[in-house]
């Protein structure tokens, strides 16, 4: 199959796209998406061509003009978004995309917002777990206000879709608070810290309420901004059967990461990503291939459930360095495809 995939940035803040062309190019045709001539998977030799694409803010008109492009030259089969900010866009427009011959493993509308932060409340209960407290403010006065009366430091303050900071104390949230609402605007959600151990676990659903693989691990280390720099892998049959529960009460297709800090026997819902996470390739590595789960589904193959894997496995993230043609770059500036 022809597979285009977004995400190339492989930087300290890296994005999915790497890792899921990893674990696809041994037996496909890869198509890089790119959004920015400097992200480092254009010039890894891992893509048989990257193009350009548009920001996903400029809207339908520009994407859709932009696939027919490729389209001419280049077919896609299937299309992997790796990118919080491009899903709305794939989401909202499935079936003009399906239409054009570009096959799409992603959530349902509904789905996508039902992991909002400010819904996860409702969606840890029907799932039997627990949810941080949490609470949405639209102003600097609301925030004192919430410290005064029912709030301890340290709190986290998020946006709704994206960035979190932890804060100590009044000037770091108030700051944070503008930070986030400057650049993603309101609500602004500030959530109590609860302790315990960090762990994630990345899936595939298969859209009829089948959880098709996942790998759970154990957060060791993280970069500044939360990124996950070394794990290990672990075994925590409540966190799989919540996988499994969340999976068959939305019947979500495509992959997905959970975010959970659990304490003992509680479960706390920290975040659910609506996509791949960086280090997806730690579970084809281990046997679990979830991105090959995702063309399976969209060639309807029948697919052996995966929910085993080696425990105590370490993923160590580390930087490297590439040399390339700067004419590369110039190119891929100039036409919009190397």
């Amino acid at each position: 199959m022809n597979i285009a995939i977004s995400g190339l940035n492989n930087t300290d803040n890296p994005a999915p796209g790497i890792p899921v062309i990893k674990s696809l190019k041994d037996e496909h045709t890869i198509i890089g998406l790119s959004y920015n001539p400097n992200e480092p998977g254009n010039y890894m030799q891992l893509c048989d061509k990257v193009y350009l694409m548009p920001y996903p803010s400029l809207g339908f008109e520009e994407l859709k003009a932009r696939l027919e492009y490729i389209l001419q030259t280049t077919k896609i089969d299937l299309l992997i978004p790796n990118l919080d900010a491009e899903l709305p866009l794939y989401i909202k427009y499935k079936k003009e995309i399906e239409d054009m011959g570009i096959k799409l493993c992603i959530p349902s509308s509904k789905n996508f917002e039902l992991r909002n932060k400010n819904k996860l409340t409702s969606l840890s209960k029907q799932l039997g777990i627990s949810y941080p407290k949490t609470y949405e403010i639209s102003s600097e006065v609301e925030l004192k206000k919430l410290m005064d009366d029912k709030l301890d430091f340290p709190i986290m303050v998020k946006g709704n879709y994206y960035k979190a900071y932890m804060c100590h104390n009044i000037e770091t949230s108030v700051e944070n608070f503008y930070k986030i609402s400057n650049e993603w605007g309101f609500p602004i959600l500030i959530q109590e810290v609860v302790k315990g151990e960090e762990l994630n676990l990345v899936g595939v659903g298969d859209g009829k309420g089948n959880l098709v693989g996942g790998v759970a691990i154990k957060k060791l280390t993280t970069t500044e901004i939360g990124k996950i720099w070394t794990a290990i892998t672990i075994e925590n049959q409540k966190l799989m059967d919540i996988a499994k529960e969340f999976i068959s009460h939305t019947k979500w297709e495509g992959p997905f990461e959970l975010e959970c800090i659990v304490d003992r026997d509680e479960v706390f819902m920290i975040e659910i990503n609506p996509r791949f996470p960086a280090w997806v390739y730690f579970a084809t590595e281990l046997g679990v291939n979830l991105p090959k789960m995702v063309v399976d589904i969209v060639q309807n193959k029948d697919i052996t459930q995966k929910l085993t894997y080696p425990k105590n496995k370490m993923y160590v993230r580390f930087t490297g360095e590439l040399v390339t043609d700067f004419t590369d770059f110039t190119k891929l500036i100039s036409t919009k495809e190397i």
